[in-house]
């Protein structure tokens, strides 16, 4: 989804997943760092047209807060990040991250959505 701004830039809505090995802090950081570095490169970002990014985790992830782990990473300290938990459904995917950014793009740039790991699944239309 677009939103027009001026200067040819949209905000853009990205989404994206990925899955933990498990819920240690390393595990979660390998995660979660694989899959805001998939956000930029396959979206061309360039960091400083990164507004926000929502995390989810499924309640299964209580080791550290992916937002903390993405704050640190790729210079994106000013970046507005928030956590929340993942609503719980039975059967869902184990050990899941997922996210919804919100980035200025060039007009007509084309939006990819990561869905990695075992998230892939959520998504197989856009993996």
């Amino acid at each position: 989804m677009y939103e027009k701004t001026k200067n040819n830039y949209n905000i853009a809505f990205i989404r994206g997943a990925t899955t933990a090995s498990g819920n240690s802090v390393k595990e979660i950081e390998d995660a979660v760092v694989e899959l805001i570095d998939e956000l930029i490169s396959r979206n061309n970002l360039i960091k400083t047209n990164l507004l926000s990014i929502t995390f989810t985790a499924t309640k299964d992830l209580d080791a550290c807060f992916p937002a903390s782990i993405a704050r640190k990473c790729n210079g994106l300290d000013s970046v507005a990040f928030i956590d929340c938990q993942q609503m719980y459904v039975p059967n869902d995917i184990d050990f899941c991250i997922r996210i919804m950014a919100q980035a200025l793009l060039p007009q007509n740039n084309p939006i990819n959505h990561p869905y990695l790991r075992g998230a892939s699944k959520l998504r197989a239309d856009r993996c």
